[in-house]
């Protein structure tokens, strides 16, 4: 995806932070990391920026203090789970987020749903090539308290981090699954071979198809879902979350 942005998007290297939890890696992507790096974004952005920020990783739900419903969260590699929009901002162009986790569909809340549930008939099975990027919020209290020593509940209230809100129609969400789905990690060979987001390789593998072509988010989104029900993957429907204006606009802006 680095590449993507830097010799089809134009971005400029130096301002691309890559947080993996690869060995070796020289930052990992805790929940303090992502939190300062995107902080780092919006704070040093200016009016016309194009602000872009991808997850590929784990994702879940967690309960709202009523009970009756859950904020979809983004499960960084230390746990300390991450829910809402990104950081404040009101004076940039645009934000797009791609979020490649389980129950991404719900990350931002204010946004439009241009392809989602309402747009999508059910599905029946899918093929077996891939595992479910998936923490239930029991199992990650019970890791926390583990861990810390605290109670549950306490480790609830504690360790949820949240990342602020977007100006409604700034805001431009490309989600892995709808949020009551699952995501999935690929590994064709079923084997040793390196695992990969199907969501992120869709949407890379479309980028590739479609290199002279200007794609719009919608485009983007419908393409990308077609190439996963091409891979068996029919349970799993990417999303598209952003204004009408946005829907139609050039994916990251490009000419």
């Amino acid at each position: 995806m680095r590449d993507a942005l830097v010799s089809r998007f134009g971005f400029d290297p130096d301002h691309v932070e890559v947080l993996t939890d690869e060995p070796g890696s020289a930052v990992a992507p805790t929940g303090s990391n992502i939190m300062g790096a995107l902080n780092r974004m919006v704070d040093r952005a200016e009016p016309g920026d194009v602000l872009f920020f991808h997850y590929s990783g784990h994702g879940t739900r967690v309960p709202t203090n009523h009970g009756l419903k859950h904020d979809e969260a983004i499960v960084p590699c230390d746990f300390n789970l991450i829910t809402g929009g990104c950081s404040d901002h009101q004076n940039c162009a645009s934000f797009t987020i791609i979020s490649d986790s389980c129950h991404s569909g719900g990350l931002i809340a204010k946004e439009k749903e241009q392809i989602g549930p309402s747009t999508i008939s059910p599905a029946t099975t899918s093929k077996n090539l891939h595992k479910q990027k998936f923490i239930p919020f029991d199992a990650i209290l019970h890791h926390l308290a583990s861990l810390s020593g605290l109670e549950s509940l306490n480790i609830g209230e504690n360790e949820l981090g949240n990342l602020g809100s977007i100006r409604a129609d700034a805001g431009v969400l490309l989600s892995g699954c709808q949020a009551n789905e699952t995501s999935a990690d690929m590994n064709p060979s079923m084997g040793e071979g390196k695992a990969y987001g199907a969501f992120s390789n869709a949407v890379q593998m479309v980028l590739k198809e479609h290199k002279s072509t200007s794609l719009s988010n919608r485009e983007l989104v419908l393409l990308a879902r077609k190439v996963l029900q091409g891979q068996g993957l029919v349970q799993q429907h990417p999303c598209l979350y952003c204004s009408d204006e946005n829907a139609d606009a050039p994916f990251l802006c490009q000419s």
